[in-house]
């Protein structure tokens, strides 16, 4: 598993072939391996879809068609032998010139140049007829929620079974963890070293391991200069910056023999579901993490946004924040 720390890659695709590259590599092919790729399928993600095809080279391709559009062609193997991609080029047919009986010039396709290096998979083309399917916009707003729920039931390890009430962030026991021992990177943006740590405080990171030993040539924490491509152990939550003992407090249910492994924290553009901040029972005043009184205009940093109630159709879907 690789932390790519985004929700889309259109701001940085190399990096997303090169993850794909990585996790593909670890394939023993001792088993049918399943691909699920993404619906980015127009302009540059369609591109980047050939360029997948082509590095994974798959044995059947299943193409769910969107309903009542037919703007993206089939993905034959001509085609995606044809096509180029994003960062690879098509197979253009070889031609050489010939002299014609008639003095005139003609094209044919020169030795070696056939079809042979063409893809061979088998295309199973699905056209799907049932209401909405494909329906612009609400794909994204769904992913999101399931996104959050994906979270808070990975955060739910967390909790005791024998504890009816859910155990707020604020009384988890964190783990702490030296700024020598763990290497930090913000993926999705650039943050001046001296605001790191407002980027980093009560973030969602990855907990990885890099090969590189940690090397720390000061009493601050160790900045990568470059996002690293790397085994990803699970997830965590910093929840404080203790800058007296250098320590980060790290919130997470990944079990400690794994954790001994973790020497890199990747904070990417993934938030925190709101719930998990705004609520924090039995908390007198502030609630710790939520304040008005703060500088957005740091890099790294955010508001929280309200989610309000939304519908569709005749179903409503409430959210408490």
């Amino acid at each position: 598993m690789v932390y790519y720390g985004q929700t889309s890659c259109e701001q940085d695709t190399e990096r997303y072939l090169d993850v794909v590259k990585y996790v593909f590599s670890s394939y023993k092919k001792e088993v049918p391996l399943v691909i699920n790729t993404m619906g980015w399928v127009k302009g540059e993600g369609l591109l980047l879809l050939i360029d997948t095809i082509r590095l994974l080279s798959p044995t059947h391709i299943v193409q769910m068609d969107v309903y009542d559009w037919k703007a993206m062609a089939p993905l034959t193997p001509e085609y995606v032998h044809l096509t180029p991609g994003l960062y690879t080029k098509g197979k253009q047919q070889a031609k050489c010139k010939q002299l014609g009986a008639d003095g005139g010039e003609s094209w044919k396709a020169s030795e070696g140049e056939g079809d042979a290096s063409a893809p061979e998979y088998k295309l199973l083309y699905v056209h799907p007829e049932f209401p909405r399917a494909g329906v612009a916009g609400e794909a994204r707003v769904h992913s999101g929620i399931l996104r959050d729920m994906s979270m808070l039931g990975y955060l739910g390890q967390l909790q005791a079974p024998d504890i009816g009430a859910v155990l707020p962030l604020h009384c988890l026991a964190p783990y702490q963890v030296p700024f020598s021992a763990v290497a930090l990177r913000v993926i999705h943006t650039d943050v001046a070293p001296t605001n790191i740590m407002y980027a980093v405080n009560a973030s969602w990171v990855g907990l990885c391991r890099i090969p590189d030993e940690i090397r720390c040539q000061s009493d601050g924490p160790v900045l990568l200069t470059q996002t690293p491509v790397c085994d990803c152990l699970g997830f965590g939550i910093v929840r404080g910056v203790d800058m007296e003992k250098k320590l980060y407090h790290v919130v997470t249910p990944v079990p400690p023999e794994n954790l001994r492994l973790v020497n890199c924290l990747l904070l990417g553009n993934i938030a925190i579901p709101n719930c998990v901040l705004v609520g924090q029972q039995g908390v007198e005043g502030e609630i710790p993490y939520v304040t008005a009184d703060y500088n957005y205009s740091i890099l790294g940093s955010g508001k929280l946004k309200k989610k309000k109630q939304f519908k569709r159709r005749k179903y409503a879907f409430e959210c408490d924040y």
